[in-house]
């Protein structure tokens, strides 16, 4: 390797290290909210589109009550058609409820997010991603019953 190859690969490892700081630096104490977009993130996503949203009618359930409309206690498992590429499904409810699916994609992970109602009063929404069928446990806390509704957007 000749001189001058090692002074670019040093200057890349400075270029990497000092990125690495930065991005640690500014990181926060509170545990912030996965589902926001920030800076960069919200530029970058803004060029690729928003993914869109799963239709309600490639989805059913055992607890579905009318078309997109589920309502059930304990737990109830909606099952997506295949949406043809990688999609969200859009879940919201007044009430707080869970959400357990495998992640998209090769990954063997299961995701698992208790969603809460805003604090603006807007009610909870969880976002799955799916890119193929799939199956998708949603749970409702305590012995009441829950209403989530499958939106298009």
């Amino acid at each position: 390797m000749s001189g001058r190859q090692k002074a670019l690969l040093g200057l890349l490892a400075v270029l990497l290290v000092a990125l690495f700081v930065v991005a640690a630096g500014t990181g926060r104490d509170d545990r912030g909210d996965p589902g926001a977009r920030h800076g960069l993130v919200e530029r970058l996503g803004a060029l690729g589109g928003e993914r869109s949203a799963v239709d309600p009618a490639t989805v059913s359930a055992d607890c579905a009550e009318q078309p997109g409309q589920l309502v059930f206690s304990g737990s109830c498992v909606v099952r997506v058609a295949d949406p043809g590429g990688l999609r969200t499904l859009v879940l919201r409810s007044a009430r707080p409820f869970t959400v357990v699916a495998r992640a998209p994609g090769d990954a063997d992970l299961t995701i698992r997010d208790e969603v809460e109602p805003a604090p603006d009063g807007t009610g909870a929404v969880a976002k799955v991603a799916v890119d193929e069928a799939a199956e998708v446990a949603v749970i409702c806390p305590g012995l009441g019953a829950c209403t989530v509704t499958v939106a298009a957007s």
